[in-house]
């Protein structure tokens, strides 16, 4: 007998890619819900509200991750993914070496984009992933690949 869809396992916390893709799509403002969440009054807080359509978040890590990562080379073309539609890049491994953005650690960058659905927002992403570039660069290619065929 179906019993519908059941949760097993709702992995999204902080500094990990999946919130990060959540976050992409969140209409209504956060800060609300988190001062909530601290203070006790969430059930006093209006429900998050969501913008229609996907989001996917591609991590660009450093040479050696995870094992050891690799640090202080270059990166370049930030701004040129976030000047693409639907794109945005949220820092996690970075530092500013006077006025280069580097890698400072093993996850460096999440590059997210949306679209309309799976498909658009996977390609909104990884042509976010292509401006891109540091020494040691690597992502995984399969990201939301299997999803965005059904």
């Amino acid at each position: 007998i179906s019993r519908g869809v059941r949760v097993v396992e709702f992995d999204a916390r902080f500094g990990d890619p999946e919130p990060q893709a959540l976050l992409a799509l969140l209409d209504s403002p956060l800060a609300p819900l988190l001062h909530a969440a601290a203070t006790g009054t969430l059930a006093d807080v209006p429900p998050p509200t969501w913008r229609d359509g996907a989001a996917v978040a591609v991590v660009l890590a450093s040479a050696g991750y995870p094992e050891s990562a690799s640090k202080g080379d270059v990166i370049r073309g930030v701004h040129g993914a976030e000047a693409l539609e639907g794109v945005h890049v949220v820092h996690a491994g970075t530092a500013l070496e006077g006025r280069d953005l580097v890698t400072a650690g093993g996850r460096v960058l999440a590059v997210v984009g949306t679209g309309p659905d799976l498909a658009a927002a996977r390609r909104t992403a990884y042509a976010g992933v292509a401006a891109v570039d540091f020494e040691g660069a690597q992502h995984r290619t399969d990201i939301a690949l299997k999803a965005s065929q059904q």
